[in-house]
């Protein structure tokens, strides 16, 4: 009777050391894969927070055409005759219609002319750069306007009607010296009253081309499309 016992009792402390041991390992196991999960959540909530908070490059100026600028197509030309002489400047909005602002300038004919949904409505002989600080030739947009600017390059010379092309200094601007003997450092200088009708008819972005001895005529496609 006493060896039944005491192999009954054997076999109950048996089973009850089985069961203490399966219940303290599964706790540690499931939290095991509970911290695991929670690490790896926080760590993709870290990643998402620092790529949300990164600060976002600013957008060139190149950017800041628009992508969907159509066709410029030219639709009139104002009745000039003869070549345009330095200090001698047109501006005639009539028969214009609204519509968005395009600028060329030709570094050969050293001519600006202004354009409104195709409709030439202003045109002045420019001083451009030289061969050591040339005019770049491209596609700009207009990025900032001042009408009274002061160069904070050239000594605080005046650059009234002041339209910036570049980072690096190139604007349309007035100018009292728009005559021959004259230059600029790569800026686009126009007659101070021409220039303050062309800031007028500007917004941001607008786009200004530079050529060099392009010609184009009614009905054409300044960029050949």
């Amino acid at each position: 009777m006493s060896s039944r016992l005491f192999l009954l009792s054997g076999l109950v402390a048996l089973a009850l050391i089985g069961v203490a041991i399966v219940l303290a390992a599964a706790p540690r196991g499931e939290r095991a894969a509970s911290l695991a999960r929670v690490d790896a959540a926080g760590a993709q909530a870290r990643l998402d927070h620092a790529a949300s908070a990164a600060p976002k490059p600013a957008p060139s100026p190149a950017s800041m055409v628009p992508a969907d600028a159509g066709p410029f197509v030219i639709k009139r030309i104002l009745p000039i005759k003869g070549a345009i002489k330095y200090g001698e400047w047109h501006w005639d909005e009539s028969g214009a219609p609204q519509g968005p602002i395009v600028i060329t300038v030709d570094l050969e004919a050293r001519v600006l002319s202004v354009f409104r949904d195709g409709y030439e409505i202003g045109a002045s002989a420019v001083l451009l750069g030289t061969q050591d600080k040339p005019t770049p030739l491209g596609v700009f947009p207009i990025t900032q306007k001042d009408k009274d600017h002061v160069s904070n390059i050239y000594t605080g010379a005046p650059m009234p009607y002041m339209q910036r092309l570049t980072n690096d200094g190139i604007t349309l601007h007035g100018s009292d010296h728009v005559q021959k003997g004259y230059a600029s450092h790569g800026c686009v200088g126009m007659p101070v009253p021409f220039a303050a009708k062309l800031f007028a008819v500007t917004k941001l972005g607008d786009r200004v081309y530079v050529t060099r001895g392009k010609r184009v005529g009614l009905g054409d496609d300044l960029e050949g499309r």
